[in-house]
């Protein structure tokens, strides 16, 4: 069993940055893409960003391109994403996700972000 735990989020100020981490548990990370993902209040979760298994490949939605990061330590079975340049309207929770695939397989709890204008 897989279990991902996010940290990292808060409340910051337009302009500002964060920089979320997602532990993982097991001895598989390494094996996997790992995605995350967001979810604003009365809207459907988004995907953010997908990171490969050697992290030597990643994707991201259209709205972060060129102000988020994702990247990954496989020693130490973590994911980042950091985020720079945020947007009163990049509030939500966000989540990571360990990607079979494209599909997200397992989720972690979730951890809020709040970017107030």
């Amino acid at each position: 069993q897989v279990q991902l735990v996010e940290s990292g989020g808060g409340l910051v100020q337009a302009g500002g940055s964060l920089r979320l981490s997602c532990a993982a548990s097991g001895r598989t990370f390494s094996r996997y893409s790992m995605g995350w993902f967001r979810q604003a209040p009365g809207k459907e979760r988004e995907f953010v960003a997908r990171i490969s298994w050697s992290g030597g490949s990643t994707s991201y939605a259209d709205f972060v391109k060129g102000r988020f990061t994702i990247s990954r330590d496989n020693a130490k079975n973590t994911v980042y994403l950091q985020m720079n340049s945020l947007k009163p309207e990049d509030t939500a929770v966000y989540y990571c996700a360990r990607m079979r695939a494209l599909s997200p397989d397992y989720w972690g709890q979730g951890t809020q972000v709040t970017v107030s204008s």
